[in-house]
């Protein structure tokens, strides 16, 4: 799985809030004291180094991680952490300024105030927001599962939950010396024994696994080999091919994390602000799709024009995928008559060109398959549109893995988990390498961890580049 470097910038949206509150609480007050009580954003220069000093803000606590690790931050790191950023801040706007020459028409006085009140609040602030997250924590934590011996189970559990600052949810635990299944420790319930701590974690919702059992390195190499961020007691360790290790505190336990791959909190921002514009832009396209294509497909199949099924995303969450219909309301029911018919059951991946639920296809009497308006969907890849809401919704990415149906991940084996471990996507890097039309699943595994472990933001870029080519040649050839 992708191991972010930090929590992502999602986890921080609220320290970033407050601290963009506390940047115009000072510019207004610092401006007040300067020139009297007057509104500084009516005048066109305080306007605009208003906004400079916003963007460089943004600019210096998401993609230069000023807030990595923020909750884990005591006070006296908090306070150098703090002043090294109103520093760089300081140091930034003055270069702007010096830059485009515009420094004389702020008064030294409103700037040097600004800088001032602007520490005096954001510290106090972040300290206190601190607090109120470890006694309330109300952000989207990590499922964290544990794997112990009925010897540690105790002092583990008490010393995640004492030392993870609400980071963490641990839904269960295996221990793996003992079968204590059904029994609590600490109020976490034990889920699995060694035997099927694996097919526990194929089928569950879960983020991350702290290993802290001795003799288990079997065990976590299977773990590893899925796709989930490993957390594993610094004994007795190797380095894995593809993998990312990274040394650093879980619980208030040393840990080694094995990743398939990792991105920093600029690149975790980057690729979901693209996401959110490709969606948005993505939804408007569907909503001018939708008035051309649903007079098509409500003539030729009477019934709901969009069609919803459930897939398995990021780690095994499950969520509602949107497409257009392009099949018949009794698709699904008839998915594994037609698979059985065609020798095609038991496979990873059900993929049928001639497929008789598609909408206007039949075949005629000399046995030839003639395509329908459902088939001019598909192959204009017109039915996806509407996972454009999902990549909004951010149960998907523009760019990632297809994800699996229900019955499809039921079929996973361990190591096909892997490609599971990120967000999946519309598009991916096997449906435009020019195998996309594969049977083999192992090839197409073998092509997501491809994506994962070298993901890059100019790789999402070019897939989807290609993507748009792929579509045009589909089009000229039809």
């Amino acid at each position: 799985m992708y191991r972010k470097i930090t929590q992502g910038w999602l986890k921080h949206i609220d320290f970033i809030v407050l601290d963009l509150l506390c940047l115009h609480v000072a510019f207004v007050f610092a401006y007040m004291v300067r020139h009297g009580f007057q509104n500084p954003y009516a005048i066109e220069d305080y306007r605009a180094i208003a906004i400079i000093f916003t963007m460089t803000d943004l600019l210096l606590l998401v993609f230069f991680s000023r807030l990595s690790d923020v909750l884990k931050r005591g006070f006296r790191k908090e306070f150098t952490t703090t002043l090294v950023h109103t520093v760089l801040l300081a140091i930034t706007v003055s270069f702007y300024m010096f830059s485009v020459q515009s420094g004389e028409t702020y008064s030294r006085v409103f700037y040097y105030t600004m800088i001032a009140v602007y520490f005096c609040l954001t510290l106090p602030v972040r300290l206190g927001w601190k607090v109120v997250l470890r006694k309330n924590p109300i952000r989207d934590r990590n499922v964290l599962f544990l794997i112990v011996t009925s010897k540690n189970a105790r002092q583990v559990v008490e010393s995640v939950l004492q030392n993870s600052h609400g980071l963490y949810q641990i839904p269960g635990m295996a221990v793996v010396d003992l079968d204590m299944r059904g029994k609590e420790i600490d109020g976490v319930p034990v889920a699995a024994c060694r035997e099927d701590v694996v097919e526990y974690l194929k089928r569950e919702w879960v983020d991350e696994v702290l290993v802290a059992a001795p003799n288990t390195e079997e065990l976590y190499q299977t773990l590893i080999e899925m796709g989930l961020i490993v957390h594993i007691r610094l004994e007795g360790l190797r380095r894995y091919a593809e993998q990312t290790q990274t040394v650093e505190y879980l619980g208030g336990n040393m840990v080694l994390t094995y990743s398939l791959g990792s991105v920093t909190l600029g690149q975790a921002f980057a690729k979901r602000t693209i996401d959110i514009l490709g969606g948005l832009i993505g939804c408007l396209l569907t909503g001018l799709l939708y008035v051309v294509i649903a007079p098509f497909i409500y003539i030729r199949s009477p019934g709901p024009i969009f069609f919803a099924q459930t897939r398995v995303g990021r780690n095994g969450k499950k969520f509602k995928m949107y497409k257009f219909r392009s099949m018949y309301p009794d698709a699904e029911s008839r998915k594994a008559e037609i698979a059985a018919a065609c020798g095609l059951d038991g496979q990873m991946m059900f993929k049928y060109e001639e497929d008789p639920r598609i909408i206007g296809s039949r075949v005629l009497p000399d046995g030839t398959y003639r395509k329908g308006i459902g088939n001019f969907i598909r192959d204009l890849s017109l039915d996806e549109f509407p996972q454009f809401f999902n990549v909004l919704k951010g149960d998907m990415s523009l760019v990632g893995t297809r994800p699996p149906t229900v019955d499809e991940w039921e079929k996973y084996e361990a190591h096909h988990r892997a490609r599971m471990s990120i967000r999946p996507g519309i598009t991916g890097l096997w449906q435009v390498s020019g195998r996309s039309n594969i049977t083999d699943f192992e090839e197409v595994v073998e092509l997501d961890r491809k994506y994962i472990s070298g993901w890059s933001l100019w790789l999402d870029l070019k897939i989807l580049l290609k993507t748009v080519g792929v579509v045009f040649r589909r089009e000229g050839a039809m």
